[in-house]
């Protein structure tokens, strides 16, 4: 499965300001909760073509798996973005802690549902 990057660029994060100053303190990494206990949080992130999570921090190790495909696009603070197309499968894991956070958003600019199955570990 690939991980490549369709396409990469910048925007202007005042575009964002309002939402990129809330995100350190947004820690919903999907749009549903479904499951949670002191070692883990199993999140469904859901977006329908045209839709876009807002931006969010990640403070903990986590993985997800893509089991809807479609193209998503994730902007960073720093002012990039990447495009890339998600595989049914495709599964990757990302350390961060809150001294190392990632914060971005993703927006389906695919024609179909994008969706995943994140997990956060808590220990």
């Amino acid at each position: 499965m690939s991980d490549a990057n369709i396409s990469e660029g910048a925007f202007d994060p005042a575009d964002y300001a309002e939402e990129l100053a809330a995100a350190p303190s947004n820690l919903e990494v999907g749009t549903t909760l479904w499951f949670e206990n002191e070692r883990v949080r199993v999140w469904d992130l859901k977006l329908n073509p045209g839709e876009r999570g807002p931006f969010h921090a990640h403070t903990r190790n986590y993985f997800w798996t893509v089991v809807e495909a479609s193209r998503g696009l994730q902007r960073f603070v720093d002012g990039t973005f990447v495009v890339r197309d998600y595989e049914v499968g495709q599964t990757r894991f990302l350390e961060h802690t809150p001294e190392s956070v990632l914060i971005h958003d993703l927006e389906n600019v695919g024609n179909r549902v994008l969706r995943f199955v994140t997990v956060e570990l808590l220990d």
